[in-house]
């Protein structure tokens, strides 16, 4: 049962989590995610996972990193920013909860078996242990990712459009109109997506995540704000922020219905599907262009009817985190200020 719920965090994950990373008025922007027991930060040049271990201290995970598109200027450009940094956001995203599962449901007494173990044997002996290990852990990193993917797609690409094109078959007036099928298929993709998070919210080892990224929201705020980054000032700043990965699902699922409007309609239900899989890249491209631009804007009274909808969404998504989780968020942001002071 542990094994199954791990599985749909990491899912879950894969499905909620794309934090941008846009120049603001501030000196660099970071982004992040709630993992297990923890938070990821990421600033341009590192990324940082706190989690809160089982006898209270808090483990660090701290390495340098660029982005795919600061590395490649020619990446840096409309659309195709997007559909990379959703890749590479989606890789970070899924090591990022792999270390928090590890540490944060390991006992102390299995890591220090582990270690004794580990001293037993010799030299040689522990580089091919190394070496398994490592080979062992990218082979499940990789069917995470394609089990995260597998589901997604089923869950919001084939059962919206299955239900759809059944309604399509059934009524002249949706078989007629091709954007009041999409709109269907879009409502549909929504409300599978809203019923989705809400079920997760119930159940408590979810709810104590959704604490930890209203934890990483309060730490992100409160360094926006250039105020100390300590639990006093993180305590009154909001749950909600504008560059949330939830808001950018939401965003996808709006689009879609824009752009599904422009690809031909299939009569046969798996070319249809096809075609709209193979244009997510696209919708996750202006998805991030748009969230990029509101998020500058969000003070703009235009812009924010806009953006009400993903900070309404944050309600079942972020929970207001204890002292405890918002000193790991904290100490998350501050491992990865260090490391930019440091660059």
């Amino acid at each position: 049962m542990i094994k199954i719920l791990h599985e749909l965090k990491k899912i879950f994950y894969f499905t909620t989590n794309f934090v941008l990373s846009t120049k603001e008025d501030i000196d660099f922007a970071v982004g992040g995610q709630a993992v297990i027991e923890g938070v990821m930060m990421r600033s341009p040049n590192s990324v940082v996972i706190a989690v809160r271990k089982k006898d209270k201290s808090i483990k660090i995970s701290a390495k340098k990193h660029k982005s795919i598109i600061h590395r490649y200027k020619f990446l840096n450009i409309p659309i195709v920013r997007g559909i990379v940094g959703l890749i590479e956001m989606m890789g970070i995203g899924m090591t990022a909860i792999n270390f928090s599962a590890n540490e944060a449901i390991e006992e102390e007494d299995e890591i220090k078996a582990k270690e004794e173990k580990f001293k037993e044997n010799p030299d040689s002996e522990n580089e091919k242990k190394s070496t398994m290990i490592k080979i062992l852990e990218g082979g499940m990193f990789a069917i995470s990712i394609i089990i995260a993917l597998s589901v997604s797609v089923f869950m919001f690409k084939f059962i919206p459009l299955w239900v759809t094109t059944i309604l399509d078959g059934k009524f002249t007036y949706i078989h007629e109109n091709y954007i009041i099928f999409n709109l269907i298929d879009g409502g549909m993709k929504i409300s599978i997506f809203l019923a989705y998070i809400y079920i997760l919210s119930l159940i408590p080892s979810f709810r104590r995540i959704f604490e930890y990224h209203g934890a990483e929201h309060k730490s992100i705020f409160t360094y926006e704000k250039h105020l100390e980054l300590n639990t006093e000032n993180a305590k009154p700043q909001s749950r909600f922020h504008p560059r949330c990965g939830t808001s950018f699902i939401l965003i996808v699922f709006v689009l879609s219905v824009l752009v599904y409007t422009f690809v031909p309609k299939q009569e046969i239900f798996w070319q249809n599907l096809v075609l709209r899989v193979a244009a997510l890249p696209l919708i996750a491209g202006l998805a991030y262009e748009f969230l990029k631009f509101s998020a500058k804007h969000r003070e703009s009274s235009w812009v924010q009817p806009f953006v009400a909808p993903g900070l309404a969404l944050q309600r079942i998504t972020t929970k207001d985190p204890t002292d405890s989780q918002l000193e790991v968020g904290l100490k998350s942001l501050k491992e990865a200020l260090e490391i930019e002071n440091a660059a």
